[in-house]
């Protein structure tokens, strides 16, 4: 099996999204690379669904710029979806039988499936997602006993009635396929041993557990709420407690609290509750207190387009918080990206005392991806705290060559000073002189280049000397990377992908575009924050730099990347004719 895509289209309650999850969770036991999507209208309830899942044998960086095998339970919410949800042109769709298929999609491969009748034959009502994922199994050959069994774990918690159901529409649903003409793709595949599926929001989770978080506030909000799900069902089985607060203001006072207690603490919000923390991020600035931040982006502005990925919080990440607020911001690429991402934000903000925000994206926190057991390993470090000796004369806000002053722990015997929001001199002391302020600022600031030459955060990949080179972040990059590949380029274009986005590895990041003959910025945001932020730290020349940037609301394709990559690879071969 190369490379196959499923999608499933219907309404809240068809289970597009559950058919999703059990074929990707099928593909994932044997062996294969999967990345699996999934999207939602604004609605709280009832609204239309999506499910995409990308298979193939080989690694996969992104989602497919177009699905091979279509699933329609409702074409009115595929009419939804129809911009995001792209047919191959020799895409074969199977619909419910009493739903003809709009004019348009008649000169196409559909076969018309009569799930919900079938499901009510079956005992199941409920159950055409699973005929479905029957008749996919059989028809594009993934192992039938698997399936069986996957189906069998995912309705475990439901009466041994409901899940007899369900096993015979799956069968129903393989009887199906063997009246249907004979499939001419079907994809021939060897297992490998299983991989582990994990959404990015799981995998934040679990690399905040990892890196020793004990306590977890926050408030839900689409699309990171599944981050509090699983921190609240975990951490009291380890000795940690989770808060659900009345809002986001209250989410990340209380981290900052349980932080000044000696706990590692830990929040998750999306655009809007970063919003409301933007005072207090000032405040751990400030009082120089560690918290981090998950901010999965999603679309805005205000409430926006909430279950649509988008690159537009950057700017307020970077520079939210009224006066001079350093804090730390790295970026998510994949769902492996976002475990990493999260232990690195753990070891920033207690070695150095400042708030780190990780930025993620809708596209990779509730995208489902395959990755290696194996890889979910990184060291833990943990904050300065004051030893005997500094207790002997404590200033909690020593002047330090790196700007990081130990930390006591309340109760700790010398340890006692004041800390609020207010300037302060080294003991903690409120002090307006602007002589105090000035050596405050400088002494916060210098953790910032302390931080930049510790962690050099960057993917670099591609050609050494590139003739073209892509400038990139988040989840821009496997995008780039599928480009790059496809089109076999890897030895004229170049990419860097700043993993750290402020401080940016700025000498890294301007080597490599002053090595380049021409430049492409890649972006996810009509206002194109990345760019605009690149300008404010190195020398991007305006002369040789393309930039392809666009609202979100449907995901970032490989074809767009190709398609400015080869009129740029173009022009640079004309002048080299020239």
């Amino acid at each position: 099996m190369h490379d196959l895509t499923f999608a499933f289209v219907g309404a809240g309650g068809d289970g597009a999204v559950t058919a999703g999850d059990i074929i990707a969770g099928v593909c994932a036991s044997e062996g294969l690379h999967v990345i699996k999507t999934e999207a939602y209208g604004p609605q709280i309830r009832g609204g239309e669904s999506s499910a995409t899942v990308r298979v193939s044998s080989e690694r996969i960086h992104a989602q497919a710029d177009a699905v091979d095998a279509l699933v329609v339970f409702s074409w009115a919410d595929f009419a939804r979806f129809q911009n995001e949800v792209v047919l191959a042109p020799d895409a074969v769709i199977f619909h419910e039988a009493a739903d003809a298929p709009p004019v348009e999609m008649t000169t196409r491969t559909c076969h018309a499936i009569p799930f919900t009748n079938l499901a009510r034959e079956c005992g199941a009502p409920g159950s055409k997602n699973v005929i479905a994922v029957g008749l996919l199994t059989a028809r594009y050959g993934l192992p039938l006993e698997v399936t069986r069994h996957a189906i069998s774990r995912r309705f475990k918690k439901k009466t041994e009635a409901v899940i007899e159901a369900n096993l015979r529409a799956f069968d129903r649903g393989v009887t199906e396929d063997a009246a249907l003409p004979a499939v001419s793709n079907r994809r021939e595949y060897t297992t490998a041993a299983p991989k582990l599926l994990m959404s990015g929001n799981e995998a934040s989770a679990f690399a905040a557990i990892h890196a020793g978080c004990r306590f977890f506030a926050g408030y839900p909000i689409t699309p990171s709420s599944e981050i509090l799900h699983f921190l609240s069902e975990c951490l009291p089985k380890i000795g940690g407690s989770s808060l659900q607060t009345e809002d986001e203001l209250s989410a990340i006072g209380a981290v900052i609290g349980a932080s000044f207690a000696g706990v590692k603490s830990m929040t998750a919000t999306s655009g809007p509750g970063l919003s409301l923390m933007a005072e207090l991020m000032g405040l751990s600035s400030i009082a120089e207190v560690p918290a981090v931040i998950v901010n999965v982006q999603r679309g805005g502005p205000s409430t926006g387009i909430p279950t649509k990925s988008e690159q537009s919080d950057l700017f307020h990440a970077v520079y939210a918080s009224h006066g001079d607020a350093p804090r730390v911001v790295i970026a998510c690429s994949d769902v492996e990206s976002s475990f990493h991402a999260t232990v690195d934000a753990f070891n920033i903000a207690e070695e150095y005392q400042v708030p780190v925000i990780v930025l993620t994206e809708q596209s990779i926190a509730q995208r489902r991806e395959t990755i290696t057991a194996g890889v979910l390993e990184h060291e833990v470090r943990e904050r300065r705290i004051a030893t005997p000796d500094d207790l002997h004369d404590y200033r909690r806000y020593r002047d330090t060559p790196d700007g990081v002053s130990p930390m006591s722990v309340p109760g700790m015997c010398g340890g006692t000073y004041q800390t609020n929001g207010l300037e302060h001199d080294e003991q903690g002391r409120p002090n307006s002189s602007f002589v105090v302020h000035e050596a405050m600022n400088a002494k916060r600031y210098r953790k910032l280049d302390a931080i930049a030459n510790e962690y050099r955060l960057f993917e670099r990949f591609g050609a050494e000397k590139p003739e073209v080179g892509v400038l990139c972040w988040g989840s821009s990059a496997g995008v780039v990377r599928e480009a790059i590949g496809r089109m076999g380029v890897e030895e004229r274009v170049g990419v860097f992908a700043p993993v750290m986005i402020n401080p940016l590895p700025s000498r890294e990041l301007q080597s490599f575009i002053d090595s380049c003959r021409t430049l492409l910025v890649v972006e996810v945001s009509y206002a194109a924050q990345f760019t605009q932020h690149l300008r404010t730290q190195v020398d991007l020349p305006r002369a040789k730099t393309t930039v392809h940037s666009r609202s979100g609301g449907k995901a970032l394709t490989a074809a767009e990347v190709e398609a400015e990559l080869r009129a740029l690879l173009t022009n640079v071969s004309l002048e080299v004719v020239a």
